[in-house]
């Protein structure tokens, strides 16, 4: 399929020249540099400067002078020459040669999260290449990529960038990324691209220098002035990224990051036309969200139980409550789920969110909405992410801080339920290579990073002392980089390799068993029989199927209520510590 896609801000090439053009009210007059040579631009209406320039076209390099003789990049450029703060590039977006890829459905996505820079010794898009045969073998359907939009220096998670629509140069190109989607969708894989709308990074962002109306200085963020999505050029600039993803790189969706700080009055608000717009011109597009308000009326279904908006939510509470069950921390927002967790899990289980609109002691407030009535596919658990590894102090991965048989019994649960599983890279060979908050600052910013990272952990009871704290990684240490890459040898060892026996296993169990019965599966669907003592029993009412799950997770071994249809995991009778069933019977 033809893309016509064409961005209002910054440059677009077309027949015999390109065109570019830039929001900044803040100018009296803006120049155009390109290639060496001066232009001035045209004010516009609304505080826009345009100019089309006969002959330029892909390779040119170009970059804006303001009224104060700074030169500053395009803020939507497809690539730069250089690092955030040199020139841009003029980039063809259509001489990619694509092959041809129908997309998978939502009910059959197993997301394997990726962040490209520690996925590979070489840490590129091109070397991410050669590992996808082992996605697509272990049973992985989705690959969802952290952050790739360009931020300043080399090493960081992602979430932290400056220029949206560039793919950070430090993986490759933008046709480097293409040929990633494209081999990925040859071997069967839909991939999904974390996008982050709620801020920009602490260096090489310029926005502020000719278009100050771009923030809300009335609104504060976790990272500075909040952002003013009611403005029209503003809302052009995230709503236009979305598409061009999707449309440009020919994405299976996006996950938009902490949307709880994408706060808009308008109606619709910027989320909601975000969907809308994606849904209207690429109607089988997945789109999911983080939100730490568990919140509901994004996900709802239609009719037909498409959703309206939102494919799915990452299920922070699913994680939580499961780390607690298994590792027995209760520190931090782990305090919220140390009260009766077997429960908490069962309701996580059968009803999606735990805190449905319950006080919370950690926030102490409200949090949360009734989740039931959306179906089991409306959340995207998981037991371990890039986030719940690494803004731990060392990074350290589930199998270190629990013991195998309770890691084994809680990834059965997680990939047989019938909610959207994510896998974090490595998760399926029980990688024990921690994955570490590292970024790749310099001088007072380095410093205030490292202090701050140090700082957060003040309160916790390991780290009272001072002393300790200096012993927490140095984010921008290259070391701390090197040692997050995850170990491609270890599926060779025999513990590894059994890990990724037992994870390719289950998921080929999902595929063959559960999968089928997931497509129309409707809301109020779960239901908990018994969670107490460890033992928890639920099941769920599919399309066509009724699932059930029988688990074990105290340290004795236990009987637990029956279970209709076929034992299609495990064995019936009595369950040992840490051993779980699933039932399947199948009524139409």
């Amino acid at each position: 399929m033809k893309r016509m896609f064409r961005k209002s801000w910054g440059a677009e090439p077309g027949e015999g020249g390109t065109r570019f053009r830039l929001w900044a009210p803040g100018q009296k007059r803006l120049t155009l540099r390109c290639d060496g040579n001066d232009h001035p631009m045209t004010p516009t209406d609304g505080g826009w400067f345009e100019l089309t320039l006969p002959g330029v076209g892909a390779g040119a390099a170009y970059a804006f002078m303001l009224d104060t003789g700074q030169v500053v990049p395009d803020p939507a450029a497809r690539a730069q020459t250089g690092d955030v703060h040199g020139p841009s590039r003029v980039m063809d977006p259509g001489a990619f040669d694509w092959s041809p890829w129908a997309g998978r459905p939502w009910e059959e996505a197993v997301i394997h999260e990726v962040h490209i820079g520690t996925f590979t010794p070489e840490g590129t898009f091109r070397a991410a290449i050669e590992k996808l045969p082992h996605l697509a073998q272990t049973g992985v359907t989705a690959l969802e990529i952290m952050p790739v939009a360009q931020f300043a220096g080399n090493r960081g998670w992602g979430y932290d960038g400056v220029l949206p629509y560039a793919p950070h140069p430090a993986y490759g190109t933008p046709d480097d990324l293409k040929a990633l989607i494209d081999a990925a969708h040859r071997h069967g894989l839909m991939v999904l691209l974390d996008v982050v709308y709620n801020h920009f990074g602490p260096e090489g962002n310029y926005l502020a220098a000719y278009a100050p109306e771009f923030f809300d200085p009335d609104r504060q963020t976790p990272w500075g002035d909040a952002i003013a999505y009611d403005r029209d050029p503003v809302r052009r600039f995230f709503i236009e990224n979305a598409l061009y993803w999707i449309d440009e790189f020919h994405l299976d969706g996006l996950r938009l990051d902490a949307i709880d700080h994408v706060r808009d009055t308008t109606e619709p608000d910027i989320l909601t036309e975000i969907a809308l717009r994606i849904r209207e011109r690429f109607p089988h597009a997945h789109l999911t969200t983080e939100d730490n308000r568990n919140i509901t009326h994004l996900h709802a279904r239609d009719e037909s139980g498409q959703p309206r908006l939102y494919s799915g939510e990452w299920n922070d509470d699913f994680h939580n409550v499961a780390h607690v069950i298994a590792t027995r921390e209760s520190e931090g927002y782990y305090a919220d789920f140390t009260d009766d967790p077997i429960a908490r899990f069962a309701r996580a289980l059968a009803e999606g969110f735990i805190w449905q609109g319950e006080h919370s002691p950690s926030a102490n407030a409200p949090r949360g909405a009734p989740s039931a009535h959306l179906p089991p596919t409306a959340f995207v658990d998981f037991l371990q992410n890039h986030d719940q590894t690494g803004n731990r102090a060392f990074g350290e991965r589930l199998l270190t801080l629990s013991t195998p048989g309770m890691v084994r019994a809680l990834m059965t649960i997680h990939l047989l339920s019938p909610h959207i599983p994510l896998l974090f890279m490595g998760e399926e060979w029980g990688e024990t290579r921690p994955f570490a908050f590292f970024t790749d600052f310099e001088g007072d910013l380095a410093r205030a990073v490292r202090e701050g990272r140090r700082r957060e952990f003040a309160g916790f009871a390991a780290f009272k002392d001072a002393g300790l704290r200096d012993t927490i990684p140095d984010p921008n240490a290259p070391e701390t980089f090197e040692a997050s890459r995850i170990d491609w040898a270890r599926p060779a060892t025999d513990e590894g390799g059994a890990w990724l026996a037992f994870t390719s296993g289950l998921l080929a169990l999902r595929h063959a068993k559960i999968v089928p019965h997931l497509k129309g599966a409707g809301g109020d669907s779960g239901k908990v029989l018994l969670a107490q003592d460890g033992l928890i029993a639920v099941d769920w009412r599919l399309n066509g199927a009724t699932l059930g799950l029988r688990a074990n997770l105290s340290d004795n071994t236990a009987a637990l209520p029956g279970a209709s249809g076929d034992c299609i995991l495990g064995t019936p009778g009595p369950l040992a510590p840490h051993q779980v069933t699933f039932w399947l019977e199948v009524t139409a």
